[in-house]
């Protein structure tokens, strides 16, 4: 989605997962380390491409997805998404126009560095 593109509802059609990595403790205050489910949402998902899709490649980021969804407090660059059964590493989050609306998200394909 550009700039001054419109969003129909129609666009998110695909559902991704937001996870976040946490540490907790057990009862012998062992660390643990996983990702959780933070959220399930409705996306739309697109391949980079023209000048940004050159632009990733340049720096070998061709498996980097753009994932536009409706504004999602608290999302942030260190979590991943689930989509398709594949992971993606949150690179980059643009509230579109800061009016809170829409994300638009570039994440990388984990092992995709």
């Amino acid at each position: 989605m550009k700039a001054g593109d419109t969003l129909k509802i129609g666009d998110l059609r695909h559902r991704i997962e937001l996870l976040d990595f946490v540490i907790t403790e057990d009862e012998w205050m062992n660390q643990k380390k996983e990702w959780i489910l933070k959220a399930t949402l409705w996306a739309a998902v697109s391949n980079l491409h023209g000048r940004e899709y050159f632009a990733a490649a340049a720096v070998q980021l061709e498996k980097m997805l753009l994932f536009t969804v409706r504004f999602y407090p608290g999302l942030h660059e260190g979590m991943q998404i689930r989509f398709q059964g594949d992971l993606y590493d949150i690179k980059f989050i643009d509230n579109i126009k800061y009016k809170n609306k829409y994300l638009e998200i570039k994440a990388l394909a984990v092992g995709g560095d």
